[in-house]
């Protein structure tokens, strides 16, 4: 999401913020900035691209637990391959050169697939409390049908919040001449939040969804621990349990590693509007770099935890996929 400019009166009367000053940053450390934010880029469309070939070409994996891995995947490949391009280009130059109609469809992408990452994990806190809680009603309600609606679902709201913020100015709601007098211009583009935006934002789109995944992991938690204390007494636990205990500690992980590093942007996005801008914009860009690279992090994730990522995704690098009925392979 692109960063917030600090706002302070006499800035803006001695130097006018549609004016784009550069930085006196060596040229040897600005190359540098471009190809570690080039490399996180290729790491995150190559990295997700091998996640979605992986769950679209075995027909092992064809599960609601995996389409929702491969939803968020998507959202992850985007944000390398349409998100992180032009922010690196805006932290780097630290003008915007692609126009005000760009700016406004990158905000949008921006904000529509980091609604639709944390979206996408909440239902994949849902299909995890029904497998471990719930085992017995797991078939019937995550059925593969729901699941895809549950998708669909979260990428119309995520599209309409990314958007409707943006293009319908939701995003200045209150503060409508605050920002056309003292932060519109041709050479920024930043996501701007008045304070009634910036709480319903962060809100919505952020906390109350992780309450919610918090909430059922806390639950997942106590119930496993549960079950472990009742079958300890048996000598082997059920290998279906077993791989759904595994895929829940998996993606548990997944889901406190995309909190981790979106939390100190949405905080600083709460907090500033209500401090009067105050927070300096290379904070607001070095925040939301990490969080990009949550969308890096989650295949590593994968191949680290699951061997049969790591041998599906040898599988595709060496070109066995095609191979006549490599889709039926079993991975494990």
């Amino acid at each position: 999401m692109g960063h917030k400019s600090s706002l302070n009166q006499s800035v803006i009367q001695e130097a006018p913020l549609c004016s784009c000053q550069k930085p006196d940053t060596p040229k040897e450390a600005q190359s540098l900035l471009y190809i570690m934010f080039g490399l996180m880029s290729f790491l995150t469309l190559f990295g997700n691209l091998l996640v979605i070939i992986t769950i679209i070409h075995f027909k092992q994996l064809h599960t609601p637990t995996n389409y929702l891995i491969l939803s968020l995947a998507v959202a992850d490949l985007l944000v390398g391959g349409l998100v992180m391009p032009p922010s690196m280009l805006r932290s780097v130059e630290t003008c915007w050169y692609l126009g005000t109609t760009f700016c406004k469809i990158h905000s949008s992408l921006d904000v529509t697939m980091c609604t639709a990452s944390i979206l996408n994990l909440c239902i994949i806190s849902l299909d995890r409390y029904y497998a471990v809680c719930h085992p017995l009603l797991y078939h019937s309600k995550m059925t593969t049908k729901t699941t895809l609606l549950m998708i669909i679902g979260c990428w119309t709201l995520s599209v309409f919040v990314g958007f409707g913020m943006i293009f319908l100015e939701l995003g200045i709601l209150g503060a409508e001449d605050f920002y056309y007098n003292n932060i519109a211009c041709e050479r920024s583009c930043i996501l701007f939040l008045s304070k009634t935006a910036g709480v319903v934002f962060t809100l919505l789109c952020f906390y109350m969804p992780a309450v919610v995944m918090m909430s059922l992991y806390l639950k997942i938690l106590h119930i496993a621990q549960r079950q472990a204390r009742a079958i300890q007494s048996s000598q082997n636990r059920p290998s279906q349990q077993k791989t759904e205990i595994k895929a829940t500690k998996t993606l548990a992980i997944v889901i406190g590693v995309f909190l981790l590093f979106w939390t100190p942007y949405f905080f600083c996005a709460f907090i500033d509007p209500c401090l009067g801008y105050i927070i300096p914009s290379i904070v607001f860009d070095f925040f939301v770099w990490v969080g990009y690279s949550n969308s890096t992090c989650n295949p590593i994730v994968y191949a680290f935890f699951y061997s049969w990522f790591r041998k599906s995704f040898r599988v595709i690098l060496l070109g066995k996929i095609f191979q006549p009925n490599s889709s039926r392979m079993k991975l494990f």
